[in-house]
């Protein structure tokens, strides 16, 4: 007796995410690993040359993660204690971490609820003497607005740093996100577009301070009236040969990859716009995202962390997209942050879910997702 389709489909778990890893670029990384020479070395800097060529930027620096990308860049602008960093509420907690770990404040700002990233009208309200900078988050791959943002910061003699962790190849009317502000900083996470395991880099338009960021990563060192010497107290931060092999065989393909995750995007869009029940991720005219999280926000009346555990139920793997930070514990203790304080970031957290997107989903699993989750909706009111 033949097992029916449906039947067969709920043996499979549809992972969140799944890393786009060749086998072309498995054989490179063994390569590297027999050669002996595993830290940044020649291809660290072929990596930062074709991330230099694809973001049309002067300067790549790439290092151990998206976190320390974020945070070699607010070392790098020497913030001072008490220094104002303006962050998006609703955003992994990296993004505020760092300020705080940089001897800065975080200062929240509530998010649009078109794109959940910084809402621009927000961030004039936030805005004192003691503000510094904002740091710019392009939450799940969806460019912010960043040319009204920049017209705000540049005001306000404010520095910029992008948080593109999510967005690699995303862009805002034309122009690739990272490379509006100071600094760009993107992440090669497991979960992202492109993967070096960990890894991050940050890219920047400024000769001194991509200097500056080559120093913090390494430890402070610098030559110096042709010697070496340690001229900052640095920090070790530096990627590997074979993260760096493996990003590089991956940035070939990335634009396919987009424009698949663009694909799954839409066809989810279908599906689920038969309900009036979620609220699904926007396409902007003026604006490319790449999907990096497939976010939904089902309505106030679901049980959501219900329906979440009936979806794992059935296989499909989902998660929370990102955090309001004035929901966290450290946040609300220091800063007597609420919930009701920035209320699209909460609602975005708290009735949330990211859906499995990528490459190793067809149209066929999309749309099971998609089926099922409609179906599920109806048991799981409040």
């Amino acid at each position: 007796m033949r097992a029916s389709e449906e039947q067969l489909i709920s043996l499979k778990m549809y992972r969140l995410a799944k890393p786009n890893i060749s086998e072309t670029g498995i054989e490179k990384i063994a390569g590297v690993l027999r050669s002996g020479n595993l830290v940044q070395g020649h291809h660290v800097r072929n990596l930062e040359k074709a991330l230099e060529n694809y973001l049309a930027v002067p300067h790549a620096v790439v290092c151990s993660s998206g976190t320390a990308a974020l945070h070699l860049s607010l070392l790098a602008m020497d913030f001072k204690t008490g220094d104002e960093i303006i962050s998006p509420a609703f955003t992994f907690p990296a993004t505020a971490n760092v300020v705080e770990r940089s001897g800065g404040s975080t200062v929240l700002a509530d998010v649009s609820p078109d794109d959940l990233c910084l809402d621009p009208e927000a961030l004039k309200t936030a805005i004192t003497k003691k503000t510094k900078a904002v740091i710019v988050v392009h939450e799940f791959g969806q460019s912010a607005q960043i040319k009204e943002i920049a017209a705000i910061a540049e005001k306000h003699g404010l520095k910029i740093i992008e948080d593109a962790a999510c967005a690699i190849g995303a862009e805002y009317q034309g122009q690739k996100v990272g490379t509006f502000g100071t600094a760009g900083c993107f992440s090669f996470h497991p979960r992202k577009v492109i993967t070096t395991g960990e890894g991050g880099a940050i890219v920047t338009h400024d000769d001194r301070f991509a200097e500056r960021l080559r120093i913090f990563r390494n430890h402070g060192m610098a030559i110096k009236n042709g010697g070496l010497d340690f001229v900052e107290a640095g920090l070790n931060y530096r990627m590997t040969e074979f993260q760096a092999i493996l990003g590089l065989d991956q940035l070939t393909e990335l634009s396919n990859h987009v424009e698949y995750r663009r694909h799954q995007a839409r066809l989810y869009n279908k599906i689920l716009a038969k309900t009036a029940t979620i609220k699904t991720p926007r396409f902007f005219d003026s604006r490319c995202s790449i999907f990096q999280t497939y976010h939904i926000i089902v309505a106030d009346h679901v049980n959501r962390n219900r329906l979440m555990e009936s979806l794992r139920s059935a296989d499909i793997e989902v998660n929370l997209g990102a955090h309001a930070l004035n929901c966290l514990a450290y946040y609300c203790k220091k800063y007597g942050y609420n919930p009701e304080d920035f209320p699209q970031a909460t609602r975005a957290y708290r009735q949330g879910i990211a859906l499995p997107i990528g490459a190793h989903l067809n149209d066929h699993d999309i749309k099971y997702i998609a089926d099922t989750l409609i179906k599920l909706l109806e048991h799981h009111e409040n």
